[in-house]
């Protein structure tokens, strides 16, 4: 009997079991760490056998299995990670060594570079727009309360500033909306240069006494607002608003997510069991289609125009638009169409993470309104309750600030902050050309640091081919000639305001400066040091802490107070040990 066809079956069946079990052997696909990229990896050191103990790798370090040895000669591991083939490592073992995944950070910010120094003999003319915003202030303050040092760009030192209200004049008559108010003195993180401060206070009007309103809601119920920082707050922040709405108010409630629909057609301000439902019912789900939303919440706002009125949008979200139209400038363009039906924008900021500062403070700008970030429940009654009347109306539109600088007295100056405010020379009689508003009670705040012909501070060379002797001037003891230009709500022409400055309004001595003056100097200081501090010299978070709380003035609400304690945090975050005694 012929048994060679038998033998060759024999053999072939014993291959097969043989490689079935050494497949078996080896890491299933779920095992090799969901199978992405298991390779065998040979005789690497990555174990300190003599110690018993892990080292590190440039990856990721790898923890030893205590068992008994087996004869495998390979292991399997991520691509990259070394390790020696050291006995049997069980599939819930390799996946001890992937690293605990960190928190993805999508904040978005828009870059941007500090305002250099200008020779007054080349560019004697500094232009920009009026900012109300006070976001950035906030954001940093939640930064810092979460350990964080903010992101550079999350810095802007005008918002800074502002978030404070300062006790400037106001206006006798309505008939000019806002009062400007001018102070000069030592420069408290530069002996050899001086600070001009520029106060604008609007005139106030008293809650019951605003415009019939007519607000319309456009919150944000996309899945990335689904935590208790963003739709939780969001809701017990706009409760706060709609418990101060009247009668003769309306408002309405506008959603969006992967689509956008009204929840709350417009109903009275005193309506409140209907909107507080309204409010009650919302959650968070799906994409973020935010420019529907926004052309539905101005379809309904323009339905329900009020003459004469307060017409506004207020949109809460944390500005993570990733469905529909997402481009940057393509939701700007939006706004800047839809502003034209006299419909303004107010910004809500909420939440981390994702956050999109750059969309909120432009949106705002477009929309002729403000942008807030908030953080706290704080925050929103600040907002909306304590300063509504300078957040829902606009008492002056388009305000720009233009100031000329008298070269026989003045060699250079920098404007602290503005920087995406700036504007040209001839946008200032160009009434076509945007600007900031003004609200009802707000004040506005920017601080040029200036180096006069006769002083030693000068940053920039002088010339070597510049032409001779030192300009002379017909204006004797003419600073600068401060410029401003705004426009009534209801008007498309501008009207000018003119202050000239004098060089004997000039205060040397630092102590003998206003409160506002100096607070104001020791916020921008601040704001300066968490950008990096390029031009304050030796001034640190202990001089700013002084400085601010020497000049702490009335603090009805206790925002100053808590200003001192958020750089005596920053300090420590820094590194540095700061008092923050009150």
């Amino acid at each position: 009997m012929n048994n060679k066809p038998l033998i060759t079956f024999s053999v072939a069946l014993a291959t097969v079991l043989i490689v079935g079990c050494a497949q078996q052997s080896e890491p299933s696909g779920q095992s090799r760490l969901e199978s992405k990229q298991l390779v065998p990896v040979e005789e690497y050191a990555a174990i300190d056998e003599d110690a018993g103990l892990p080292e590190r790798t440039d990856r990721i370090g790898v923890l030893k299995v205590e068992q008994e040895r087996a004869p495998a000669s390979r292991v399997y591991a991520r691509e990259g990670l070394k390790m020696k083939a050291a006995g049997t490592f069980l599939a819930a073992d390799l996946s001890a060594i992937r690293m605990q995944s960190e928190p993805v950070n999508r904040e978005n910010y828009a870059h941007f570079d500090d305002n250099p120094v200008k020779l007054v003999a080349e560019a004697p003319v500094s232009t920009f727009s009026i900012d109300v915003d006070t976001g950035a202030y906030s954001n940093v303050r939640r930064m810092l309360n979460a350990g964080q040092v903010p992101v550079r760009d999350a810095v802007r030192v005008e918002e800074m500033i502002n978030y404070f209200s300062y006790d400037y004049p106001t206006p006798a008559v309505h008939e000019t909306p806002f009062k400007v108010t001018t102070e000069i003195g030592p420069n408290p993180w530069n002996s050899e240069t001086r600070l001009l401060h520029i106060g604008i206070k609007g005139y106030d009007v008293d809650r019951q006494n605003l415009p019939p309103a007519n607000l319309v809601f456009l919150v944000d119920v996309s899945g990335s607002m689904q935590s208790a920082d963003k739709l939780g707050l969001l809701k017990s922040a706009l409760k706060l608003l709609t418990r101060q709405l009247r009668e003769q108010d309306r408002i309405s409630l506008v959603v969006y997510a992967g689509a956008s629909g009204v929840v709350l057609e417009p109903v009275k301000g005193n309506e409140r069991a209907k909107i507080q439902r309204a409010l009650e019912g919302l959650t968070a789900g799906g994409r973020t289609n935010g420019a529907a939303g926004i052309r539905l919440a101005y379809q309904l706002a323009e339905d329900s125009f009020i003459e004469k009125g307060i017409n506004r949008v207020i949109i809460a979200t944390d500005g993570d638009f990733n469905v529909g139209t997402v481009n940057f400038e393509a939701l700007i363009d939006l706004i800047e169409e839809k502003r034209k039906s006299g419909i303004s924008l107010t910004t809500l900021g909420f939440g981390t993470g994702n956050y999109n500062d750059r969309l909120m403070e432009q949106l705002a700008d477009a929309g002729n309104g403000n942008y807030a970030y908030i953080d706290t429940l704080n925050e929103a009654q600040k907002v909306l309750v304590d300063e509504m009347g300078s957040t829902l109306q606009t008492i002056a539109k388009d305000v720009k600030i233009q100031i000329e600088f008298n070269p026989a007295l003045v060699a250079e100056y920098r404007l602290i902050g503005y920087e995406n405010r700036s504007l040209q020379r001839e946008d200032f009689n160009n009434d076509k050309v945007d600007a900031g508003d003004i609200g009802a009670g707000h004040t506005v705040t920017a601080l040029y640091e200036i180096v006069l012909t006769d002083g030693k501070g000068q940053r920039v060379d002088p010339l070597r081919y510049g032409g001779g002797e030192k300009t002379t001037s017909q204006f004797g003891e003419e600073l600068a000639m401060l410029r401003l230009r705004y426009k009534q709500p209801d008007e498309g022409r501008s009207r000018l305001i003119e202050n000239p400055l004098y060089i004997t309004d000039i205060e040397t001595s630092l102590q003998k400066t206003s409160d506002r003056f100096r607070f104001s100097a020791a916020v921008a200081g601040f704001g300066q040091l968490l950008r990096g501090g390029k031009y304050v010299d030796d001034f640190d978070y202990q001089a700013v802490l002084e400085l601010a709380r020497n000049a702490r003035s009335t603090d009805r609400f206790g925002y100053r107070g808590e200003f001192i304690q958020m750089v005596s945090l920053a300090g420590s975050l820094h590194g540095n040990t700061v008092r923050a005694s009150r």
